[in-house]
């Protein structure tokens, strides 16, 4: 059985996460807490009028802030935001920075906190780039308040930025640009569509998948990944269906957007172990035919899993037996809950098509993710991983 927290909890894993209703107005305590009185909100153009950024915004101006916002984030990030973004905290003054939303709007949050006080170019500290330039100068005390539970962003040390005229994706990997403090709120995830809860939690489900089943030896990251996984199949089904009816703050509802903020935080944590294949196709979904990148992901997952059971059948009994899928075969569980959620069978019904497939592949087999998957892709397999995807 699932419960709400009835206090707020504080978790240190890896940064301090206040988690819980009301978890929100802790905001303001710690930027104070830290005397700074110009935060600067970076959110995306939608979630700008909305009661989790309006509401936080007249927090902070009751408690004596003087805010500025950014809401110049729109679809999967570009790099032209990230300057727009450091360029509206030059212009407010801003001592800090309170990052509201998606996977989105908190990977451009960071990403200028970063470039805010350090020289150059921003791919210039691309990883892996051989000449990047390092984070060692100022970093502005950052923020961050998830809105959905998908990518878990708030808790990671990366955040993956498209360039504006090639869409390659890049990533911008440090730990100093981990946001310093959480304010988990599943309050604020009450109003989210049924749409973007499946396409978000689907996203968190892929990340505890692929970690969990992932090359290397990471007993703590499995762990927190079958707790995860288990969260997942308890609760996103039912989030979907209290968001179509536009079910409000009710005790059932808060507790299953709870285990969904928890697991998507679970996600992010497990991943440090490596991902897989199925999010190289998805991030080859995201820049060759702008995909939400939860999307692509959710309709990716269940190709990409049967793909790999034969590389790591244990794990998959594993999962099986402790995700409460009630004995069915584990991937077609995945792909009854994708159904089950509205999310596409395939890909051709999201406009992708054959003419797509060798550009596609060519970026998939780019990504490095894939490089950590339990069984080894080829290019014939990624072909025909799309092949099968687009049906």
């Amino acid at each position: 059985m699932l419960e709400v927290p009835v206090e707020i909890s504080r978790y240190n894993f890896p940064t301090p996460i206040d988690f819980g209703v009301g978890a929100r107005r802790a905001i303001a305590p710690a930027l104070k807490a830290q005397s700074l009185s110009r935060p600067l909100i970076v959110t995306d153009q939608i979630l700008a009028g909305l009661a989790p950024v309006t509401g936080i915004v007249e927090l902070l101006t009751e408690a004596g802030f003087s805010v500025g916002l950014f809401d110049g984030v729109v679809g999967n990030p570009v790099k032209s935001q990230v300057e727009a973004g450091v360029a509206a905290y030059h212009a407010h003054g801003a001592d800090s920075i309170v990052a509201i939303g998606g996977g989105a709007p908190v990977d451009v949050a960071k990403v200028v906190a970063l470039m805010a006080h350090h020289p150059g170019d921003l791919f210039d500290y691309e990883d892996g780039k051989p000449d990047a330039l390092t984070a060692e100068g100022k970093i502005p005390y950052l923020v961050a308040v998830p809105t959905t539970a998908g990518t878990g962003s708030e808790v990671g040390r990366s955040s993956v930025v498209s360039d504006d005229q090639t869409h390659v994706k890049k990533i911008i990997f440090s730990p100093r640009i981990l946001p310093a403090h959480v304010f988990a709120d599943p309050e604020l995830l009450v109003g989210l569509p049924a749409g973007i809860t499946a396409a978000t939690g689907l996203d968190a489900l892929t990340h505890l998948l692929e970690a969990y089943v992932a090359k290397g030896f990471h007993p703590m990251c499995d762990g927190i990944a079958l707790e995860g996984v288990r969260l997942v199949a308890l609760s996103l089904e039912k989030c979907v269906k209290f968001a179509k009816e536009g079910t409000g703050p009710t005790p059932e509802h808060l507790a299953v957007r709870s285990a969904m903020l928890n697991a998507s935080i679970m996600g992010a944590v497990a991943f440090q172990k490596g991902l897989g294949v199925v999010h190289s196709c998805a991030h080859a979904l995201s820049t060759v035919c702008d995909l939400h990148h939860g999307l692509a992901n959710g309709v990716m997952v269940p190709y990409g899993m049967a793909f790999n059971r034969s590389a790591a059948p244990e794990r998959f009994e594993t999962l099986a037996s402790l995700s409460e899928v009630g004995g069915v075969d584990f991937i077609d569980w995945i792909d009854s809950l994708r159904e089950a959620v509205g999310v596409p069978k395939n890909l051709r019904e999201l406009g992708v098509s054959e003419d797509h497939l060798d550009t596609l592949v060519s970026h998939g087999m780019a990504d490095p993710c894939h490089q950590l998957n339990p069984r080894a892709v080829s290019e014939a397999d990624m072909r025909e991983l799309f092949v099968q995807a687009i049906g």
